[in-house]
């Protein structure tokens, strides 16, 4: 019984079942438009982000801030749906230019590369990568995706 509980929790927890499989990334058209800033995405693939709904629905970014801007006001951006509904995140991977999970990505701040919207969060899939990039491209912070705050993303503007 107490193994069913603990299988019952991990399932809430991370809105999954253990094994099931993500949902594949996506590609973008020319003519799909980031939600939050209204630019072609299609044109800034080092880039992308996206949000993948339990429905099939789905929303790409031109970069991480815009799509934590999205997550955090997620009823401005997108009223009909709620947190609970996202099955999976992918952000672009700074170096090797491949989508990764977003929600175990980290983020850099405050370097000197600038993303299509200015300053921005470049996403790693390994940790020694992002502290790298950090040395060598000046940045501020490591983050990971629970980290990541409405102010942080503010200052980012």
């Amino acid at each position: 019984m107490k193994r069913f509980g603990i299988a019952i929790l991990v399932v809430l927890l991370t809105g999954s079942l253990v094994g099931a499989e993500a949902p594949k990334t996506l590609k973008p058209s020319a003519k799909d438009k980031c939600p939050v800033c209204g630019m072609f995405v299609a044109k800034y693939p080092d880039w992308l982000a996206q949000v993948i709904f339990k429905d099939g629905s789905h929303a790409y970014f031109d970069g991480a801030k815009d799509m934590f801007k999205y997550l955090f006001n997620l009823k401005k951006y997108n009223p009909s749906k709620q947190a609970g509904d996202i099955q999976a995140i992918y952000v672009t991977d700074y170096y090797d230019l491949s989508p990764i999970n977003g929600r175990e990505a980290f983020y850099i701040i405050g370097s000197d590369i600038y993303g299509p919207m200015g300053r921005e969060l470049i996403p790693f899939q390994k940790e020694a990568d992002g502290r790298g990039f950090m040395e060598d491209h000046k940045g501020k912070n490591l983050l990971k995706f629970k980290e990541v705050t409405p102010e942080i993303v503010k200052g980012l503007d």
